[in-house]
């Protein structure tokens, strides 16, 4: 049986046209439409990436 990770939405779902990232996942469109494509091994990986999108935009503003 294949682990599954929740997806990371939190229901705030618009694009920032500037970085082209989700402002409530911190995924791009691309990641988002193929989040339930995606190994478990996959998703992990982009959750590590999505925690630090999100230092990032905290750190800089958007």
């Amino acid at each position: 049986m294949l682990e599954e990770i929740k997806s990371p939405c939190i229901g705030v779902c618009a694009i920032n046209d500037l970085s082209g990232l989700c402002y409530g996942c911190h995924r791009t469109l691309d990641e988002i439409k193929g989040w339930w494509d995606m190994r478990p091994s996959e998703q992990k990986s982009l959750l590590s990436q999505l925690a630090e999108r999100q230092l990032q935009h905290a750190a800089f503003g958007d």
